[in-house]
């Protein structure tokens, strides 16, 4: 593609040297620039990419996207595009490069703080279940079609993020479900795309340390509820019965629908029964006639999660028999109150809830559905949102009767340092036996299972489908799921 071809979709920009350029591909990493390519250079949290323009123009670059000049005499022969924002100019350009594939698809996007993993499970299952062709972008894993592929954030930078899309409607993709983070959202890794459904699912405390304020973390999420830099037609679904959710439905100038389980609610959950097999409703459409729904999913939590799926659905003209079969035949979500099954007398569960609101949500959920005691093995992330970290050890002493506490992933901290600010939510109001604090996550998930009875139920939360711990000078290979079946044959001697 031509580079004044590009160059259409930027409003602000200084050209300096020739525009009837051929540019044969996009780049951000000077290391895997070839000739013939524009580099995007990126201002990330880590290292600036005006400092590797240099490299980038040796490797044959033919252009560059900068805010400022480069750190080094790039030479004369390339040519030199300055904008306000190249992380906004990287998404218009990369969309317009791979031919705005998102207008070729039905595009879903789901924020929140919880539920985006599975209800974008559910969105994909339900719509396989009318006869497409769906694909997944999420952060377990991305789905094109049939094919699984691995992922290393929620939502991919925008060039990624374009020509996985790019990828997915030249494979026969016709619809798809996308998670969008808050940090998308605040780095225009989204911008060019072209949504047709936007879902809210709530929003509670985290990402602190990234958005300084729970404001602004709000501000960000609802960005994609905001204007016409998504689509101008979009459809937003907004979770009532949360105080942001409520607050954005006032507030959004798109067309919007509810839901939850409020009455106001235009779509919403009636009749709700929660056991340790499922989830049972009556599903109410925009006063439609009610539709029994029995679902696999457990936890209350996992009905809004239905909720979400069965609107977004209905905006894209779904029949209520597909929406059935799907959110009825998903069977789980990798890490998500997901079921270790090795013959054992009690449960097992491993779920990815890593906030005070998700692990209330998560124990609530737990209270419901266990015959004896709750025992909760929980941590919190180094470099992170230090202020949730008090919060999150009240919550799970609150409503565990055994809370475990332990580290997560560290990465640049102390582990100890970490638990010390959790066990200060939890040592002026709870007496010591109601927590114990294990550092090594191998030995507290088997001092847990070691304290269960039959009956019980042990939920191990926070790294969820995660597949390694991250430590200040390394990772290892790390799977809460195989390390609860491993600790499961030596406690109880089960076979899994």
């Amino acid at each position: 593609m031509r580079l004044e071809d590009i160059l259409d979709t930027i409003e602000e920009k200084k050209v300096t040297g020739p525009k009837d350029l051929e540019i044969t591909g996009l780049s951000y990493d000077s290391r895997l620039v070839e000739p013939g390519q524009a580099f995007f250079c990126i201002k990330g949290l880590v290292t600036d990419g005006h400092l590797y323009a240099a490299d980038a123009v040796k490797a044959g670059a033919a252009a560059l996207f900068v805010e400022r000049d480069p750190e080094e005499d790039v030479g004369e022969g390339v040519t030199l595009i300055r904008v306000p924002d190249t992380r906004l100019a990287m998404a218009l350009c990369s969309s317009k490069y791979y031919g705005e594939p998102s207008r070729e698809l039905k595009l879903i996007g789901i924020t929140g703080t919880n539920g985006k993993t599975t209800t974008s499970y559910l969105i994909e299952n339900v719509f396989k279940k009318d006869g497409y062709m769906a694909g997944l972008i999420g952060t377990v894993e991305n789905h094109i079609g049939d094919v699984v592929e691995p992922v290393t954030r929620t939502t991919p930078e925008s060039l990624d993020l374009q020509r996985l899309l790019r990828r997915m409607v030249d494979s026969g993709v016709e619809v798809v479900a996308m998670e969008v983070s808050s940090h998308a959202l605040e780095l225009h890794r989204v911008a060019g795309c072209l949504f047709d459904v936007v879902v809210f699912t709530n929003l509670t405390q985290d990402h602190l340390d990234f958005h300084i304020s729970l404001e602004e973390y709000f501000g960000a999420k609802r960005r994609l509820f905001e204007g016409d830099d998504f689509g101008s037609s979009r459809i937003a679904l907004i979770n009532i019965d949360d105080d942001f959710g409520r607050r954005l439905a006032r507030e959004t100038s798109l067309t919007s629908h509810t839901f939850g389980m409020s009455e106001e609610a235009d779509v919403r959950a009636e009749d709700v029964v929660v056991s340790s097999s499922g989830n049972t409703f009556r599903l109410i459409m925009d006063g439609g006639e009610p539709l029994e729904v029995s679902t696999l999913l457990q936890g209350r939590f996992n009905v809004y999660n239905c909720l979400a799926a069965a609107g977004a659905a209905a905006q894209l003209d779904v029949g209520v028999s597909s929406i059935a079969a799907g959110l009825e035949t998903l069977v789980g979500v990798p890490g998500r109150f997901e079921n270790i099954d090795c013959g054992q007398e009690f449960t097992v569960l491993v779920d990815y809830a890593h906030t005070p609101d998700g692990i209330r949500s998560l124990l609530d959920a737990c209270v419901e559905v266990a015959e004896g005691r709750v025992i909760i093995v929980v941590g919190c992330g180094g470099d992170r949102d230090r202020s949730k970290r008090p919060l999150m050890g009240r919550v799970a002493a609150e409503m565990s009767d055994l809370c475990v506490i332990t580290s997560d992933n560290p990465r640049s901290e102390d582990p100890e340092a970490i638990i010390e600010m959790i066990v200060e939510g939890i040592r002026s109001d709870y007496p010591p036996e109601r927590y114990v604090v294990v550092t090594d996550r191998r030995s507290a998930i088997r001092e847990a299972l070691s304290r269960a009875r039959p009956g019980d139920l042990v939920v191990v939360a926070g790294k969820g489908h995660e597949s390694g711990q991250i430590f200040a000078d390394r990772v290892i290979l790390f799977d809460d799921r195989q390390v609860v079946r491993e600790c499961l044959k030596e406690v109880t001697g089960a076979q899994c």
